[in-house]
């Protein structure tokens, strides 16, 4: 199941796109199926048509997971 990450990447703005799996810490790049900005706009730097990126983890600042509709939905309990 395909996982969205919000990828920080040195002097850019971050991009959101899915993983199909955490990368492993001997990987060399990250492979990312449908990049965006956070807005859903096209990357500037990206032809429209490029629906596939591999990006070079020395490119990479820090990667975040984003929580899926169901993780979403957890209830908890706050205190007001």
């Amino acid at each position: 199941m395909p996982m969205t990450v919000l990828i920080h990447m040195m002097n850019e703005d971050p991009i959101v796109a899915e993983i199909d799996r955490i990368p492993e810490p001997t990987d060399q790049f990250l492979v990312c199926e449908n990049p965006r900005r956070r807005d859903g706009r096209e990357v500037n730097y990206l032809l429209p048509e490029v629906r596939s990126l591999i990006l070079p983890w020395h490119r990479i600042h820090c990667v975040e997971i984003l929580p899926t509709g169901e993780e979403e939905k957890l209830v908890t309990f706050v205190r007001e």
